[in-house]
């Protein structure tokens, strides 16, 4: 069973483990390696999400579409078996809150009928305009994520409207914080609480290094709109193009980003290294959520 209130904000700095049921993702670190969905698949994950529960994971984020640009769309049927035998076999076996990194309403209401507890949406509710009614009938938490990016299918592309995509910020963080909270009267008209809202800024999502650097820098004007922040910096184009690193050697600036924005307000730190990140997490908050911190 889902608790009603999973976390404490404030309290401390939450992780979300990132478990990628892809052949394609970016990252590197997808399980479908094969690009045919197996028990070995299955296995692997149980085992990546026991190591990152014991690194001190809170969430396990299971996700089954990549979001690297170029990456193919991939169907609901598609999706939703390459996702549900993972998400049953890890409530089953390791009794830790499943998050469903989906956007597509029939796939959440499979992943939440079967014990996920919360809903991570890249499209913040506008790519399926019946995902915000599974939320609020399963009163779970949605992180509503901002996101301009350019790899948007035509069918997202024509509800979001062409102009969204791709499209110049006047203003950076007055544009991000003004679409969050369109995402955000979607979620109200749903009927979805506030204290099941939850922000992402999009990091990487149609934004260029520099604003993605910003972004973080200035997170705590997202806070700001009152609602608990996710940040989702780990391993992404614009560490490596800051550093000139590939995939695989973004692990320093995934902590530097980490930490930063922590200190800037980030409640849930989405991440592909938990067992290192973790530590960069608990130092961190040993530092910025001391008792009677002024």
């Amino acid at each position: 069973m889902c608790s009603p209130s999973p976390f404490v904000w404030k309290s401390r700095t939450y992780i979300m483990g990132i478990l990628n049921i892809t052949p394609d993702s970016f990252s590197r670190d997808g399980l479908l390696s094969s690009g045919e969905m197996n028990s070995d698949v299955v296995r692997s994950a149980l085992e990546q999400a026991r190591r990152f529960i014991s690194a001190g994971a809170d969430i396990l984020d299971v996700g089954g579409e990549s979001t690297r640009p170029g990456a193919q769309p991939v169907s609901v049927d598609e999706e939703a078996a390459r996702i549900l035998p993972v998400i049953q076999t890890l409530i089953f076996e390791t009794g830790g809150l499943v998050s469903v990194d989906t956007y597509k309403a029939e796939v959440a209401e499979a992943a939440l009928q079967m014990g996920a507890c919360m809903v991570n949406d890249v499209w913040g509710l506008r790519a399926d305009p019946s995902l915000a009614d599974v939320v609020a009938r399963h009163k779970v938490p949605v992180v509503l994520m901002h996101n301009r990016a350019a790899w948007a299918s035509p069918d997202i592309r024509r509800r979001l409207g062409e102009g969204l995509i791709g499209a110049p910020y006047q203003n950076l963080l007055e544009d991000v914080k003004r679409e969050l909270l369109e995402c955000v009267l979607l979620a109200h008209n749903a009927g979805i609480a506030d204290d099941s809202i939850i922000l992402d800024p999009g990091i990487g999502f149609g934004k260029t290094v520099e604003q993605n650097l910003e972004l973080i820098d200035r997170l705590d004007e997202i806070r700001t709109l009152g609602y608990p922040v996710l940040l989702g910096p780990s391993r992404k184009s614009f560490i490596g193009l800051t550093l000139d690193l590939p995939t695989d050697q973004r692990l320093e600036g995934t902590a530097a980003a980490v930490a930063v924005g922590i200190a800037r307000g980030a409640d849930i730190v989405r991440v592909h290294d938990v067992e290192y990140i973790s530590r960069v997490v608990q130092m961190t908050d040993a530092i910025v959520r001391r008792p009677n911190q002024h």
